[in-house]
């Protein structure tokens, strides 16, 4: 009883941790490139990249949990992570940064662990606000975006990033002595997962919603830093600061967002959330003034979360027997959607000279999302009725 008691906290504890150790390259890119010769396009490889391989594993990790627990995924994720934080920092070219950054991936990916995991020890009406809790990891990538700065300024980036082998050696034990190794464990062949869910329309659905809440919320963290320097001409520190409060506005309303969830129709909060991503995309592509771009960013921080707190709870809901694949698959595109954003913002920047059809196209796929949800809505209420329809059909039958 006490091991699954301390899995909600011990669970969190790691995503905070692995989501540090994620974006220590775009928190600190405004030092490292003042040592480290880089073009604009470069600049924005080297921000993104830890997104892909992050993105990539959650889906393979989203089923090992399932069959092996979240104890020993946790434990090795984090020992694996001690190689690339250490190259980071002794990095001196592109390349470098580049390869490390990539095998940073595995700190994002561990956010698969948990939403598989924890929804084990709880009934299935607290499942939103569980995962909603649980991703308030996300945190993490604020007291990075803050903190590091800040550290770098005092001394120097490279000791900086080795302070993150510390943390990462930290969690692993942690996880390695406090994990629950008696998590009941799912042992269906990953193919057959596969098989059973990749025809289901609710899945892609899903996973374009959290390409879209969850990749926004990417997107920004990676581009904000070097953005608000670059673009408004902000000190490093207090672009850090800025980034950080727009990440832990979105981080904090998400059990806001599973709470809703668990308490209203899910489809509703996510209208709500995809007409308010779609209004302030629109705002941001016409290039304003500092105050009015933070109030479209800050709107954008709150439905992201909101969005990305819903979601988790429509994933149990229609995929129980599935949840670790579908997870993986969903989170996966989640951070493929924070990968494209930021290279497309600068190719685009490079293109035209400004940053206003990138911002467009935000508002569009929140649109065409927006569309989807409503169809969803309507198409759940018709299958209900239809449902009901064929109960109280049956139940006269019987009544004869």
């Amino acid at each position: 009883m006490k091991a699954k008691a301390i899995q909600l906290p011990l669970q969190t504890f790691s995503l905070i941790a692995g989501f540090m150790v994620w974006v220590i390259l775009s928190a600190l890119i405004p030092f490292i490139k003042e040592e480290i010769q880089l073009s604009a396009n470069q600049l924005a490889l080297v921000t993104a990249i830890p997104v892909v391989l992050g993105s990539i594993l959650r889906i393979p990790i989203g089923y090992w949990t399932n069959r092996f627990g979240a104890r020993k995924l946790f434990s090795i994720s984090f020992i694996l992570l001690l190689f690339p934080i250490y190259y980071i920092s002794i990095a001196n070219s592109f390349i470098d940064l580049l390869v490390g950054g990539l095998f940073l991936g595995i700190s994002g990916a561990v956010f698969s662990v948990g939403v598989t995991s924890l929804p084990k020890y709880y009934p299935k009406e607290k499942h939103g606000f569980v995962n909603g809790i649980y991703g308030v990891g996300n945190v993490g990538t604020a007291i990075t975006t803050f903190a590091a700065p800040v550290i770098a300024s005092q001394i120097g980036w490279q000791s900086t990033v080795q302070i993150f082998l510390v943390i990462v050696l930290i969690v692993a034990i942690v996880n390695f002595f406090l994990g629950d190794k008696n998590e009941p464990k799912v042992t269906t062949p990953l193919k057959d997962q596969i098989k059973s869910v990749y025809k289901n329309e609710k899945l892609w659905c899903l996973s374009l919603f959290y390409f879209l809440t969850f990749g926004a919320f990417v997107a920004f963290t990676i581009y904000l830093p070097n953005f608000l320097v670059a673009h408004f001409e902000l000190d490093k520190v207090d672009a850090g600061i800025r980034t950080a409060g727009f990440i832990a506005i979105a981080t904090f309303v998400r059990p806001l967002g599973g709470w809703l969830g668990d308490k209203f129709n899910s489809f509703k909060i996510l209208m709500v959330v995809f007409t308010g991503l779609t209004l302030s995309g629109i705002l941001l592509a016409f290039n304003p003034s500092l105050a009015i771009y933070s109030i479209g960013c800050l709107t954008i921080a709150f439905c992201a979360g909101i969005g990305n707190g819903t979601i988790f709870k429509l994933v149990p809901m229609y995929f129980s027997k599935q949840g670790g694949i579908v997870n993986g698959i969903v989170s996966a595109m989640g951070g493929l959607g924070g990968f494209f954003p930021p290279l497309m913002l600068s190719f685009l920047f490079n293109l035209t000279g400004h940053y206003a059809i990138g911002f467009m196209a935000l508002s569009q796929v929140a649109l065409a999302s927006l569309i989807i949800v409503v169809w969803m809505y309507y198409q759940d209420k018709f299958g209900s009725a239809i449902q009901e329809g064929h109960s109280v059909k049956g139940t006269n039958q019987y009544s004869h």
